[in-house]
């Protein structure tokens, strides 16, 4: 299956025999106090930037329900953020993984955003579609 956007991941995880548990990562982006000119005039028209992890969270693809209301929730903390990075932990059978499971696997992925180490996450903007960040 294609994932376009973060409804398209929600489908998918339904559709697996186990149960899933969604790892999300909210970041924002940030400028680095040795940004160039060019780099700050960039950022200030809303390109480049270091994304830097700002909340994290686990829910089942129904407890998500769909974009817009996980863009809801979020917005609750106050804090900004531009992109989402998002994983999946199967469980057994059809229940999905218990928080406490998840918990150092997201740790694991707020690591791994920090380094600039992508891999096995998928990435969306703040509408919800899938973006590249090569």
């Amino acid at each position: 299956m294609q994932i376009s956007c973060f409804d398209d991941l929600l489908l998918a995880a339904c559709q697996q025999p186990q149960g899933q548990r969604l790892l999300l990562v909210f970041a924002s982006a940030e400028l680095p106090e040795d940004a160039t000119p060019e780099q700050r005039a960039d950022f200030a028209q809303g390109h480049g930037g270091a994304l830097v992890p700002a909340m994290c969270v686990d829910q089942t693809p129904d407890e998500i329900g769909n974009f817009e209301r996980l863009v809801q929730e979020a917005n609750q903390f106050g804090t900004a953020w531009q992109v989402v990075f998002v994983s999946t932990l199967s469980g057994q059978g059809s229940e999905p993984p218990s928080s406490k499971t998840a918990e150092p696997v997201l740790q694991r992925m707020v690591e791994a955003i920090k380094l600039g180490t992508l891999a096995n996450m998928i990435a969306f903007d703040t509408s919800g579609q899938a973006i590249d960040l090569v």
